[in-house]
């Protein structure tokens, strides 16, 4: 199975990508807990660039970095752990790039889309978890936290307003794939949501 996890900055994808890998592993799952861009050491490099670098980089290119991250990702790490029958729980995808690539930086949703499919050979996940979540509560938590900001971090609240927006626009259009979870709530209620989610995936494919 694979499951990514979805939502602007701030949003706790981290933690809940913990969470699932621990209740996943209990359960005798074996899990591949991965993040993109950086879950191979090719992605590690990349990430350095299009998150620190401090020269600009054009929409355009950003883009294209972050396809190179995943085709590399899901060729040599996620697309084997598959067919290992492993349980992958990913923080971020394609439709990361989507929303922040297409709607953040203006860029045309669907050639951004097209363009990641392409570098996954059109793997999809089974499902999505999108935690949603208000960008000004999201800046206030990543403010509270005293960490250096990435370059998309760093951006306006107009361009992570766009990010949110796009990233529920995806979500109405593919409810099968997408489970929207409000991200406000708190972590332990979440993460049951979630599960639940994991849990009736986990039971159609045994029967």
């Amino acid at each position: 199975m694979f499951i990514t996890l979805e939502g602007g900055d701030g949003s706790g994808k981290s933690t809940q990508a913990e969470l699932l890998e621990a209740w996943l592993t209990e359960r005798g799952s074996t899990v591949v807990r991965t993040r993109e861009p950086g879950g191979t050491e090719f992605g590690v490099e990349v990430r350095e660039i299009v998150l620190h670098s401090r020269g600009h980089i054009s929409p355009r290119a950003e883009a294209l970095l972050y396809a190179a991250d995943r085709a590399q990702h899901i060729a040599t790490k996620v697309r084997p752990a598959l067919e290992r029958g492993e349980v992958v729980v990913q923080d971020r995808y394609l439709d990361s790039s989507v929303a922040y690539q297409g709607a953040g930086r203006v860029l045309d949703a669907t050639e951004v889309r097209q363009l990641s499919l392409w570098a996954a050979e059109g793997l999809l996940p089974d499902v999505t978890i999108l935690l949603d979540l208000d960008e000004d509560v999201a800046r206030a938590r990543l403010d509270g936290a005293n960490k250096r900001f990435d370059r998309l971090e760093a951006e306006k609240g107009e361009f992570h307003a766009r990010v949110r927006a796009a990233f529920l626009e995806l979500a109405e259009a593919e409810p099968e794939r997408f489970l929207v979870v409000d991200a406000a709530r708190p972590a332990a209620e979440i993460a049951e949501v979630i599960r639940a989610r994991v849990e009736e995936l986990l039971v159609r494919r045994s029967q």
